[in-house]
């Protein structure tokens, strides 16, 4: 009993994933980063230029809305050698058609570290992601997004200084 159940669920989930117009790719973007600090910083605290790779699936729900999920690593922080921080991300975007090539998105963002063990930084953080993708073609996109941190990127027992991430991205991407 217990296998046709669960064969029957598998059929039932497989035909409703295949039913839906799901578009897959790849994305490359430039990351101008930066760290809010509070109280600020008694230092110079300069931005950091970076890149990010992602891969991702787009799930068509309706003709104006779409859901994106998408797995990214990105380099962040500040300049300062001891203020950069490279995260694996996965950033969940609701994603609203406003012509025939923009889409606007918004959505959260959970992150993981993915350099050194035993450091100030906390190994997960939280964002919010704005962004609009401009449609080059039917596969070929550019498209910015904004990253502002939610939670504290520092190891609250080990410092009283508070610190946010805020990122702005250039991409280029390609639906398969």
């Amino acid at each position: 009993m217990k296998k046709h159940l669960f064969a029957l669920l598998f059929i039932s989930f497989t035909s409703i994933v295949m039913s839906q117009d799901i578009l897959y790719g790849v994305r490359g973007a430039l990351n101008v980063s930066n760290l809010d600090f509070d109280p600020d910083a008694d230092f110079e605290n300069k931005h950091r230029n970076g890149f990010a790779f992602a891969g991702f699936a787009d799930f068509n729900l309706s003709d104006n809305l779409s859901l994106l999920t998408e797995l990214q690593w990105s380099a962040e922080g500040a300049k300062e050698r001891n203020l950069r921080a490279d995260y694996l991300k996965l950033p969940i975007l609701l994603r609203f058609s406003i012509s025939d090539n923009m889409l606007l998105g918004v959505g959260p963002q959970v992150a993981l570290k993915t350099w050194e063990y035993e450091d100030a930084f906390s190994t997960f953080v939280f964002s919010g992601v704005a962004g609009l993708e401009y449609m080059i073609t039917d596969e070929l996109f550019l498209d910015a997004r904004y990253y502002y941190g939610v939670t504290n990127i520092l190891e609250e027992d080990l410092t009283d200084i508070e610190a946010k991430n805020h990122v702005i991205q250039f991409g280029f991407g390609i639906k398969i």
